[in-house]
C-alpha cells in the first residue's frame, strides 16, 4: 500500500469520525428545538433546507474562484438515476427514523438503524464481490458490540414500548442507508461531492415541505420564522449537523468505501449519549463508556488493516492540467468524466481525480 493510499485512508477515516461526531449532536439540538416549539417535521425540513443552501453557497463560492458547476441535466442518464436514488433513499431514511422515534424509544430505534454497517458489509460482499477479510469483520464486530452497549444503557426495559411497526420503520431507515451508501460510492462519479450533497439535501428539504402541506401541517413550513427562539438551533443543525457532516460522509464513502465508513459512523451514538449526559443531565453508565471504547478500538484496528488501492483510484494529475483538459469540450470526451474547472491546489478537480 503506497504512502498516498495510507494517507487517504487515514484522512478519510478522520473525516468519517468527525462526521459521526457532528451527526451525534442532533439529539441534544433537536431536544432544545422541540422545547422551543418546533415540530419534528419542521426541524427535519428546515435542517435539510438550511444545510442544502449552505452547501449551495459553498459550491457557488468555489465557482466564483474559477470553477464551473456541473450541469446535472447533461451527465449520463445512469448517473442521474443513481443520484436520484440516493436522494430518495435519504428522504426515506429521515422520514422512517422520524416515524420510528414517534412510536418506540430513541435507543431502540437506533439499535435497529445501526444494523446498517453490517448490512452494508453483507451487500458489498454479495453484490460488489468485495472480500471483507478477518480484520474488517473483527472491527465490525467490535464497533457493533460497542454500539449495542452504548444504546442498551439508555433502554428503559420496564417501560419499553415494543411496537412492531416502529421497529420495522427503524429497519427501513437502515435499509435506505444501505442503498444510499452503495449507490454513492461510484454511482454518480461525474458529480463533485459538494454538488451531489447539495442536491440530496435540497431535494429532501423540498420533499418534506410538500409532505408538510399534504399532512395538514402548514405551520411546519414557517418553521423557525414562526418560532424565532428556535432559529439559532435550526441554523446550527442545518450547518453543523447537516451540511458539514453530510459532505464528510459522502467524501468518506468515496475515499475509503462504504464498509469502513459505516463502521466508523458507529461513533455517532457514542457522541450522542455523551452529549446527552453533559447537556441534558442523562446518566452515563460504565457500560456505555466501555461500549464507546470498543467503537474507538474498532477505528484504530481499521487503520492497521492493509488494503490494496481501490479500483476507482487513479493517479493525481496537476490541478491546472485537469482543469484545462475539462475545459476543451462539453461534454468531456471521457465517458462519465465531468471535471470542474478550478484553480490552485486543493480544488475540486484534484479532489475528484483522487476520488474517482
Amino acid at each position: 500500500m503506497s504512502a498516498d493510499h495510507r494517507r487517504q485512508l487515514l484522512l478519510g477515516s478522520l473525516i468519517a469520525l468527525g462526521s459521526a461526531a457532528l451527526f451525534g449532536t442532533l439529539g441534544p439540538i433537536s431536544r432544545y428545538a422541540y422545547a422551543a416549539g418546533l415540530t419534528p417535521l419542521a426541524f427535519t425540513m428546515w435542517r435539510a433546507l438550511i444545510g442544502g443552501l449552505a452547501l449551495g453557497l459553498f459550491v457557488a463560492w468555489r465557482a466564483r474562484r474559477g470553477g464551473t458547476i456541473v450541469d446535472l441535466r447533461r451527465i449520463p442518464r445512469r448517473e442521474q438515476a443513481m443520484l436520484a436514488t440516493a436522494a430518495v433513499a435519504s428522504m426515506v431514511l429521515n422520514l422512517a427514523i422520524f416515524s420510528a422515534f414517534d412510536r418506540i424509544s430513541v435507543a431502540l430505534a437506533l439499535l435497529g438503524f445501526y444494523t446498517y454497517p453490517a448490512l452494508i458489509a453483507l451487500a458489498t460482499t454479495v453484490f460488489q464481490h468485495e472480500s471483507l477479510g478477518r480484520g474488517k469483520v473483527l472491527a465490525l464486530a467490535l464497533a457493533s458490540t460497542g454500539m449495542v452497549l452504548v444504546l442498551v444503557g439508555q433502554l428503559d426495559v420496564a417501560g419499553a414500548q415494543l411496537d412492531a411497526l416502529g421497529v420495522a420503520l427503524a429497519l427501513l431507515a437502515a435499509s435506505a442507508q444501505v442503498v444510499n451508501v452503495l449507490v454513492s460510492r461510484r454511482g454518480y462519479r461525474s458529480v463533485p461531492t459538494a454538488e451531489a450533497t447539495t442536491t440530496i439535501l435540497l431535494s429532501g428539504g423540498l420533499a418534506y415541505f410538500v409532505l408538510a402541506l399534504l399532512v395538514g401541517q402548514p405551520a411546519s413550513a414557517a418553521g423557525p420564522f414562526a418560532v424565532p427562539a428556535a432559529l439559532p438551533l435550526i441554523l446550527t443543525a442545518g450547518i453543523l449537523a447537516a451540511a458539514v457532516p453530510s459532505l464528510g460522509f459522502l467524501t468518506a464513502i468515496r475515499w475509503i468505501g462504504g464498509v469502513r465508513t459505516g463502521i466508523l459512523m458507529l461513533f455517532e451514538p457514542v457522541v450522542g449519549v455523551t452529549l446527552a449526559a453533559l447537556l441534558l443531565g442523562e446518566a452515563l453508565l460504565p457500560l456505555q463508556v466501555a461500549g464507546g471504547a470498543l467503537v474507538l478500538a474498532a477505528g484504530v484496528l481499521l487503520q492497521r488493516i492493509p488494503e490494496p488501492a481501490a479500483a476507482h483510484e487513479v493517479p493525481l494529475p496537476e490541478p491546472e492540467a485537469a482543469a484545462d483538459s475539462a475545459a476543451t469540450a462539453w461534454p468531456p470526451a471521457a465517458a462519465g468524466a465531468v471535471v470542474t474547472r478550478l484553480r490552485g491546489p486543493g480544488t475540486e478537480s484534484a479532489e475528484d481525480a483522487r476520488l474517482y
